[in-house]
């Protein structure tokens, strides 16, 4: 068979060759292998046009403000300005920068250790739309700039940042052990802590602890922030009145009308407050009930009622009910009323959960008191037995003892 080289003949020569040297049959053969590869070709980059595009990625800015730049490098110029909680689109990756697209179409290289990625905003929604419809326990004001955390807890994800002097609604607390940082040594026992474990087998020192409390911000936005960062917000009429306990929570009863009151509003609030010790990981919200009452005469405040030495929980209602006996007067059919929940006699000691850190209580008594006029009674509803913790108001039994003592000296004389 005679050898032919085809190289360099371009393929109409060729189609002519075979027709004039082998025949139709083989040009045709050639021919419907030509058309084979141009439609595969074709098929092949419309599948590449219509593979879909992958999703896009998109991150959050955890700094107070920072700015994008055109290139990773030691001198760069900036693009853009974007402040704490800004979406930026992803559009590239390199290390440990990432460039970006602001909602503006603003482009720019950003440090990623100055964003928070999808799922940590995502668990912040969650937090939203879960505690969205749960009671507000108190308000507080925020001491310094701090951020929102998804958990309790200071290695946990943080993403909004709280500005100095924001308003919270404050909405659950909750109880972590507190970090040891790195190379800090455990405080030796004293002298008294040996003398102890010679004598009895103890077990490890429990960790310290730290509160975080659940808050929702002036913006909606619903996390966990560190308890020492934020005060309570109480007047400080009565913050004076603490006698060295922490103000849980402050509610306002009624109002009492005293033209003389040394303050612009005349119209001063009467307070129901509940407080506990300076002590983090109590598991209870508060161990003591105060009332401060308004004396229109010394224009001043006054305990109205007080109870001790008890282990309560939020949240404190306050209303107005009805007299349940109806021996109240006209004037006083509708009186404020304020009722609030605490540890059964016969309940198990309430641990925090230790993977959430929230204390609750399986079995809790709620108490209810009605204020009338200065006077504070505790509701009972009617043709039941008083409970064994029904007491007479404390102030009032102070102020029998400083008449006895007052009438013993005089019977001394």
């Amino acid at each position: 068979m005679e050898e032919v080289s085809l190289r360099g003949v371009g393929s109409f020569r060729i189609i002519t060759y075979l027709f004039s040297r082998t025949g139709e049959r083989y040009a045709s053969a050639w021919l419907r292998y030509l058309a084979l590869s141009v439609c595969l070709s074709i098929c092949l980059s419309g599948c590449s046009r219509l593979r879909p595009k992958p999703a896009a990625e998109y991150v959050y800015v955890t700094s107070k403000q920072t700015y994008l730049r055109d290139r990773v490098a030691a001198v760069s110029n900036r693009t853009a300005t974007v402040q704490n909680g800004d979406k930026l689109q992803v559009l590239e990756k390199s290390r440990r920068f990432l460039r970006v697209r602001t909602e503006k179409g603003e482009e720019g290289w950003l440090d990623d250790r100055a964003i928070a990625t999808q799922q940590v905003y995502d668990e912040f929604e969650a937090l939203k739309g879960e505690h969205g419809k749960d009671p507000v326990v108190a308000t507080g004001v925020v001491r310094d700039d701090v951020y929102l955390h998804t958990k309790p807890g200071r290695e946990t994800d943080r993403l909004f940042r709280l500005m100095e002097g924001d308003k919270l609604k404050l909405l659950r607390r909750a109880s972590v052990a507190k970090p040891v940082p790195s190379g800090q040594r455990l405080a030796r026992p004293s002298t008294v802590q040996k003398a102890a474990s010679d004598t009895a087998e103890q077990g490890p020192p429990p960790p310290a602890m730290e509160d975080w409390w659940l808050v929702e911000d002036p913006k909606g936005r619903t996390g966990w922030l560190y308890g020492r960062m934020m005060d309570v917000d109480v007047p400080d009429a009565i913050m004076r009145y603490s006698e060295g306990q922490r103000v849980v929570g402050a509610y306002v009863l009624t109002r009492v009308n005293d033209p003389e009151a040394p303050q612009e509003d005349k119209d001063v609030p009467v307070y129901v407050t509940v407080l506990s010790p300076y002590t983090a990981g109590l598991p209870y919200d508060f161990n003591q009930v105060r009332v401060f009452i308004w004396n229109v005469k010394k224009h001043r405040y006054e305990t109205g009622f007080r109870e001790r030495n008890i282990e309560g929980y939020l949240p404190v209602k306050v209303t107005r009910e009805k007299d349940p006996y109806g021996k109240a007067p006209a004037s006083m059919t509708e009186a404020p009323t304020f009722s609030y929940r605490v540890l059964a006699a016969d309940a198990p000691p309430v641990i925090p959960d230790p993977v959430t850190g929230i204390a609750t209580p399986t079995k809790t008594n709620l108490k209810t008191y009605r204020l009338e006029g200065n006077l504070v009674r505790r509701v009972i509803a009617p043709d039941t037995t008083p409970p064994e913790d029904a007491h007479p108001e404390p102030v009032k039994e102070k102020k029998k003892t400083a008449r006895a003592s007052v009438s013993r000296r005089r019977h001394r004389r």
